[in-house]
């Protein structure tokens, strides 16, 4: 009965997250319509303040579980850079011939936090560094982007379109609730460690909406708002809710955080950059590598426990 349930709660989630998707997306373009921005800049804004996924980070570490805690944003930058952009490419090629700049500070985001963190801890300090970098990596990313304007962008209904895209993430959020909670009934009973299971388990699950906000801009031919999607999550997970947990209370990373899911973090945050820049998107080879990838550094992480 509670795999039937997992089941039905997975198909659940997944109607609700392509709904959601839609709904984002059209009201991510009345957006930049309405402000006269980039749909790209807009996205990379708007797409990484989630706040289920710092919520869930900073719950963890209170309850002493920094692991975990720390799973929320090194597991969930892998997810995102090998996971969510390699599904995204199997389920629709993204084409993306982003500028250089934008790349750039997608690739430099992640630095400070590797910096920051080579001495096993991040203290409330570091996180106060992490919080100002993020506003300097995100305004650095969105100034960027703004060349990427196009017609399109000025094209659509502005009305209610920030009433739009907060129903639109609602539903989002609501799809990936079910997604998660159905995720983690089927790896309840495995016994895995909380580092194990934050970096893994729990970062795809609060993540796992983030593949309709990448498939679905795909699928219309909107590849800079797919990867727009992605990049700022990233900024925010490497630089805002990892200084945000480590100012509510200081976070100390264990071996597995510190000398596996920090480095492969980073790793995967440079090869999705690599990619853009030689392939100019994502396609469904390098999304099936990338989705290859993500595979075997969760086949690492269950190996060394």
């Amino acid at each position: 009965m509670s795999t039937v349930l997992a089941i039905a709660l997975l198909v659940a989630g997944i109607v609700l997250v392509v709904g959601g998707a839609e709904l984002f997306f059209e009201a991510l373009l009345a957006g930049a319509s309405r402000l006269r921005v980039s749909a790209f800049a807009l996205a990379a804004v708007v797409s990484g303040f989630e706040l289920e996924n710092l919520a869930a980070g900073i719950a963890a570490n209170a309850k002493g579980l920094p692991g975990a805690a720390a799973g929320t944003f090194l597991g969930g930058t892998t997810f995102l850079a090998l996971g969510v952009a390699g599904l995204g490419g199997l389920l629709a090629p993204i084409r993306a011939d982003l500028p250089r700049s934008v790349l750039a500070w997608l690739a430099a985001s992640p630095v400070p936090l590797l910096a920051l963190a080579a001495d096993g801890e991040l203290s409330r300090l570091d996180g106060g560094l992490l919080v100002a970098w993020f506003a300097v990596a995100l305004t650095g990313m969105a100034r960027a982007g703004r060349s990427l304007l196009v017609a399109e962008d000025t094209a659509h209904d502005p009305r209610r379109w920030l009433l739009r895209l907060f129903a639109g993430l609602g539903v989002l959020t609501g799809g990936g609730v079910l997604l998660g909670d159905g995720l983690r009934r089927v790896v309840n009973d495995l016994g895995v460690s909380q580092t194990l299971l934050g970096n893994t388990a729990i970062a795809a699950a609060v993540e796992a909406e983030e593949v309709g906000r990448v498939a679905i801009p795909a699928k219309r031919g909107r590849g800079d708002v797919a990867i727009a999607n992605v990049a700022g999550t990233i900024v925010h997970f490497t630089a805002f809710n990892a200084g945000v947990i480590a100012l509510v209370r200081p976070l100390p990373l264990d071996s597995a955080s510190l000398h596996l899911h920090l480095p492969v973090s980073v790793g995967a945050t440079l090869l999705l950059c690599a990619a853009l820049l030689f392939g100019h998107g994502i396609g469904r080879r390098s999304g099936a590598a990338f989705v290859a990838l993500y595979a075997a550094y969760v086949a690492t992480a269950i190996a060394i426990g």
